[in-house]
């Protein structure tokens, strides 16, 4: 299995990934990634500051846009470059989120992409936004 090589894009390609985030999806990244910030875990505490609740992790969110890269735009085989990123709402369990991923750039002679990364939630609101560069197979 082959994803898209550098021929096959064109700016303006685009592919999405939506899940519902659960309790459990939250439990497994911060036991992964070690994030164990009361902020994910303790409602307690999360009530206190400003969000008034926990919140799911920022980089759980992201990685959805990893999901789109690797499996469907540009594919299987693509190495991940770079990502920039800017959280600009919280996620909140149970929030269903889509990651679009849309072709910005193509740097044909040295078979680099970068693409457009923006999460949403289910009203529509911008919650990650920034840009990813790959090198897609060849």
């Amino acid at each position: 299995m082959k994803g898209k090589t550098i021929h096959d894009m064109r700016i303006g390609d685009q592919e999405s990934y939506e899940r519902t985030v659960t309790e459990t999806d939250v439990v497994l990244f911060g036991g992964i990634s070690g994030d164990l910030n009361p902020a994910h875990f303790n409602e307690t505490y999360a009530k206190e500051t400003m969000f008034k609740g926990r919140i799911v992790h920022g980089m759980l969110t992201a990685s959805y846009f990893s999901t789109v890269l690797g499996t469907l735009l540009p594919g299987p085989g693509t190495i991940y470059l770079g990502q920039d990123l800017k959280f600009t709402k919280p996620v909140r369990f149970q929030d269903t989120i889509k990651a679009v991923v849309t072709v910005s750039e193509i740097i044909e002679e040295k078979n680099i992409v970068k693409l457009d990364t923006i999460a949403y939630n289910q009203h529509g609101d911008v919650v990650v936004k920034g840009t990813a560069t790959v090198m897609p197979p060849k």
